[in-house]
């Protein structure tokens, strides 16, 4: 072999080993970047995650903080919707209790009548020998008007002796109410009686009366003016 066929196999060579070189060098920059392009993406994706987990942190956050103001908001609506009706309510309690003024202040014959009942209705819860019995001042020239009647009454009704009733020329029950004065504790009528120890109450006046007969009506009241009871 001279030295031209040497040198054609080394030329050979060469450009065998450069294509080889230059084939690896590709083969090594297609796959750098390919690694380089799969990890962008899962870069990207990851921060893509947590953009989207922020976001819909913070959009709980605002449909609580939504969830929570309308709560308020309809719990303040129905706080002044029963507040409205209370105040219906008690101007209805109170207008009832101004008619019941015109049942002691007029009709002399009615009320005295009533009182009477009253005492009797007093005498029949306490079943008691002897009692204590007050009134208003205003009213104690009715109450010993019909005293008698009234001990007679029960007696006869329970089957007993007539109980001995102790009208105090003391202490009274208070007298209407004031105008001038909306807040002096006031008696729109009616008694008290007592057994002697002051052990046992009946409390029959006209507002004790009507504070009953309200507790008890209130559901029917509330239905009748709001279509629905109310606890």
């Amino acid at each position: 072999m001279n030295d031209a066929d040497v040198s054609r196999q080394i030329q050979q060579m060469v450009r065998f080993i450069r294509q080889e070189a230059e084939e690896k060098a590709n083969e090594i920059s297609v796959s750098a970047e390919e690694e380089f392009n799969i990890e962008k993406l899962q870069l990207v994706e990851a921060e893509k995650k947590k953009i989207r987990q922020e976001y819909e942190r913070k959009e709980r956050q605002v449909e609580i903080r939504k969830k929570i103001e309308y709560s308020m908001q309809l719990n303040a609506s129905r706080i002044k919707v029963l507040q409205a009706q209370d105040d219906v309510i008690s101007s209805m309690k109170e207008a009832a209790s101004k008619e019941l003024l015109s049942v002691s202040h007029h009709h002399d014959h009615v009320y005295r009548n009533l009182l009477k009942d009253l005492i009797v209705q007093c005498l029949l819860r306490l079943k008691e020998p002897s009692v204590l019995l007050r009134c208003r001042k205003e009213d104690l020239h009715l109450v010993e008007h019909v005293l008698d009647s009234a001990a007679q009454e029960y007696a006869d009704k329970a089957n007993v002796d007539p109980p001995e009733i102790i009208v105090d020329n003391q202490v009274y029950l208070p007298p209407g109410p004031n105008h001038h004065n909306v807040h002096d504790i006031f008696c729109s009528g009616g008694v008290v009686l007592a057994s002697r120890d002051g052990k046992i109450v009946c409390e029959n006046t006209l507002d004790a009366r009507l504070d009953v007969v309200f507790r008890k009506k209130l559901p029917e009241i509330r239905k009748q003016l709001f279509g629905q009871v109310v606890a």
